[in-house]
């Protein structure tokens, strides 16, 4: 990718303290942009939601390649808020909204988002948790894995929380919303990763 917008945001993401372990220029750019572009062609119906976003990957580079959806980008840190802010300003399609995932899920995120994506988040029973209340019957989030990522736990949380059979696409498990998140989840702040559904 060549975009003199996500060069200057990685540049400003390296040079921060706190928002991202990697100190070399070429790592950083595998990481937080070149990886994060294999889930272009997996995004769905806008807007989509970066779960978590930190620093503002998977979303900047994202919203960069696909400028014909909107992206919002979730974060409940204010350091990492008001730093998204300012990066977010070079991306009309951008959006920073400073909350965790269960509170804007039991208010206006909740079914709202075509697509929710979650990288380096949580576990993919919790990410599962916190993305799919998010996203409306017929959409999906995207939750980037380890080859790891037990696809089985994925698949009994998934089905509580209205989900089909999550699809494993390289690294990358898809969950297709096919109904309404019951109500409950996800649950207060803290028990997703205390008690993971599955």
């Amino acid at each position: 990718m060549n975009d003199a917008r996500v060069e200057r945001w990685l540049e400003q993401l390296l040079s921060r303290p706190g928002l991202t372990s990697i100190r070399d220029p070429v790592e950083a750019r595998k990481v937080h942009v070149d990886d994060p572009l294999a889930a272009a062609d997996l995004l769905g119906a806008g807007p989509v939601v970066d779960v978590g976003s930190g620093g503002g990957s998977p979303g900047i580079p994202l919203a960069a390649a696909r400028p014909d959806l909107e992206f919002h980008l979730l974060e409940s840190t204010r350091k990492k808020c008001s730093f998204l802010r300012e990066v977010a300003s070079d991306f009309p399609n951008v959006e920073v909204v400073c909350a965790r995932a269960e509170e804007h899920a039991a208010g206006s995120g909740r079914d709202f988002y075509g697509t929710a994506v979650a990288r380096a988040l949580a576990p993919p029973p919790v990410a599962a948790e916190w993305c799919l209340p998010l996203v409306a019957v017929g959409g999906t989030a995207i939750l980037f894995v380890g080859p790891t990522a037990d696809a089985g736990a994925v698949a009994r949380a998934a089905a509580k929380l209205g989900s089909e059979e999550p699809r494993k696409i390289g690294g990358f498990i898809v969950l297709s919303k096919i109904s309404p998140t019951p109500a409950g989840f996800p649950r207060r702040p803290g028990m997703a990763r205390k008690r993971p559904l599955a």
